[in-house]
Formats: C-alpha cells, structure tokens, sequence
C-alpha cells in the first residue's frame, strides 16, 4: 500500500503542511515511521480522512479552481463491474467520479489510498495515476 509524508497529504487534501501536521498530531489521522524515520500516513488512511473533511466542510484553505483544471488527489472508492469501472477520487474539497474500463482501472493500477489526478474537460472526468 501506497503511504505519504506529512506534505504529500498536505497537497493532496488542499492543506498547508502545518496543517496536515497539527492533524496529524491531534490523532485525526494516523501516522507511522518508515525506514528513514518519516512520518507517513497509510493511502487507506488518507483516503478515508480526505473524505470525511471533505464532508465536514471545515477545511478553511479551500483551492479555487476552474472546472477545466486538473486535481490531484487519492482515489478513495473503485467500483469494478465485468468490463466497466467507476473511480472516485477525493481531491481537497472536490469529489470527482469517473466511469471508465476495467482495463484502463488494472493498467493504472488504480486502488484506493492511490494518488491521481482527475482531469475536467466538459463533462468528461479523466484519470491520470500520479
């Protein structure tokens, strides 16, 4: 599985790293040392607490984007069906689905806990694994 520095959550959630860290010390979201003594925060983990702040609407450092843009963010649910799939993604306060192939899912090696990015163009959502 898939883990992330203080900062990479921070990003991926719309955050400051002081942010992220004050989180992360207040025991809102999980975290463990790796090998070199960071401390990280599991993909499952940050998916569920992206999705729950998410839907507090307590997060006061909302990005302002145009629909057009990409947003990055960690794939919080898969649906998988015999040949089409639906991945959602939670990037900061924006909750992105798109349908795609169940093949384009295993190419990208899409679980969740998994940084990616969603990409707006229209009423199209496109997923790129970052």
């Amino acid at each position: 599985m898939q883990s992330y520095t203080i900062g990479q959550a921070a990003r991926l959630l719309g955050v400051s790293p002081d942010t992220a860290r004050r989180w992360a010390d207040a025991g809102r979201v999980a975290t463990h040392r790796d090998e070199s003594g960071r401390r990280v925060i599991d993909g499952k983990s940050l998916a569920a607490f992206s999705t729950e702040l998410a839907q507090s609407g307590e997060d006061d450092e909302v990005p302002y984007t145009s629909a057009r843009n990409a947003f990055p963010g960690i794939v919080t649910a898969i649906k998988l069906g015999d040949v089409a799939a639906q991945v959602t993604i939670q990037a900061g306060p924006h909750r992105l689905v798109s349908l795609l192939t169940r093949e384009a899912v295993e190419e990208l090696g899409l679980e969740v806990g998994v940084q990616a990015t969603a990409r707006v163009k229209s009423t199209s959502v496109h997923i790129d694994r970052t």
